[in-house]
């Protein structure tokens, strides 16, 4: 009799280049399909990182080639409950929501697969790039028959439409890179070859860009997605601006343009 093979949890693996801090959802004997021991390093991972000033951009992928993440490993959902249900739901939606309010730019790099897990991952980073064999959905009605959070429907709904949404939903079908570019769900494309150094060198231009700026951007357009959108006043941004407009940054900026030179950015 065969011996059962113990199970991966798989690991997120961190590492930095300069500015960029660049997290790999690893496990790739299973399309790095993403265990509740993934779900928490990852999770602890952006507290961290949220809070690392050395930290300028994120970028995210899936070791290999093949999936940034083919969804949450199935296995995990056996004797599920209702309650259990709602509890998962719960904890992906604060993951997403993590991502959402992660104070610097984030990238998702996707090689193949992201699905389930894997694309409300991708969704909710603000930057999509891919390779030509990319693919994206989230299949329930085809696989096991679950569904999402309210908010994380809410959000595929703000990226792709209502319509395609339900559609992609409805048929359980996968996007294509192309069709996703088209949807205007990715930001770029690049060839299989060149595609990692394309997405560093782009998380690399960013990362010495004006942090306070960008921070100011990403917090402007998170307000503006809110639910209560119809209800923003100027005033509520006023305490950003100013604090852009306040800091060492601009004025070092200022002084730079005036000296003709580069502006050195320390995100103070």
């Amino acid at each position: 009799m065969s011996e059962m093979k113990p199970r991966d949890p798989g690991c997120v693996k961190l590492e930095r280049v300069g500015g960029v801090a660049l997290l790999t959802l690893s496990r790739p004997s299973a399309l790095n399909a993403i265990t509740w021991e993934m779900y928490e390093e990852f999770e602890n991972h952006l507290v961290q990182l949220a809070a690392d000033s050395q930290t300028r951009v994120l970028v995210i992928r899936g070791d290999g080639d093949k999936a940034l993440a083919a969804g949450t490993d199935i296995s995990q959902f056996l004797g599920f409950t209702g309650r259990d249900g709602i509890e998962y739901e719960h904890r992906i939606d604060r993951i997403t929501q993590q991502l959402i309010d992660f104070p610097k730019p984030t990238i998702a790099a996707v090689h193949g697969y992201a699905v389930g897990g894997g694309m409300m991952m991708t969704t909710n980073c603000d930057l999509r790039y891919a390779t030509p064999k990319a693919k994206f959905g989230a299949p329930m009605a085809r696989t096991l028959g679950n569904c999402l959070s309210l908010n994380n429907y809410n959000r595929l709904v703000q990226e792709l439409g209502a319509m395609r949404t339900k559609e992609l939903l409805f048929t359980s079908r996968l996007i294509s890179a192309e069709e996703a570019m088209n949807l205007g769900f990715l930001t770029g494309i690049f060839e299989e070859d060149e595609f990692f150094p394309k997405v560093m060198e782009i998380a690399e231009q960013i990362s010495k860009n004006a942090p306070l700026t960008i921070q100011a951007t990403k917090e402007a357009l998170r307000r503006l997605q809110l639910p209560s959108q119809m209800a923003i006043r100027e005033q509520d941004f006023d305490e950003v601006v100013a604090r852009v407009y306040g800091s060492k940054d601009f004025a070092e900026g200022v002084q730079a343009h005036l000296e003709k030179r580069p502006a050195i950015w320390r995100g103070e």
